[in-house]
């Protein structure tokens, strides 16, 4: 059962909102080849600002994730396409369907 989660915000660069959208989208694969990682999410929470949300059966799968392939193309990328620096916010899970 899915106990721990991610929810990481991203603000993009003025003008650089759709390089944002497609670079989060194309991390998909990344995140289908993560043991671990048991749901991921690619959201658009306004037109500048973009998340991911991720969850995972414990603690070790979160930090797989972290320390893995998305999360490094991401802050090598931050700078370029990002306002501000992703926040990153370790969620525990209180209650889920469909992703036992």
């Amino acid at each position: 059962m899915v106990q721990v989660g991610i929810l990481a915000r991203l603000k993009a660069k003025a003008g650089k909102e759709k390089e944002v959208e497609e670079f989060i989208k194309g991390a998909l694969p990344l995140a289908q080849a993560e043991e671990g990682t048991i749901t991921w999410y690619a959201i658009k929470l306004s037109d500048n600002e973009f998340g991911i949300f991720d969850s995972f059966n414990d603690t070790s799968g979160r930090d797989a994730h972290m320390n893995g392939e998305i999360a490094k193309a991401l802050m090598a990328n931050a700078s370029a396409l990002l306002s501000e620096d992703p926040t990153i916010e370790y969620v525990d899970i209180l209650s889920a369907k469909g992703a036992e």
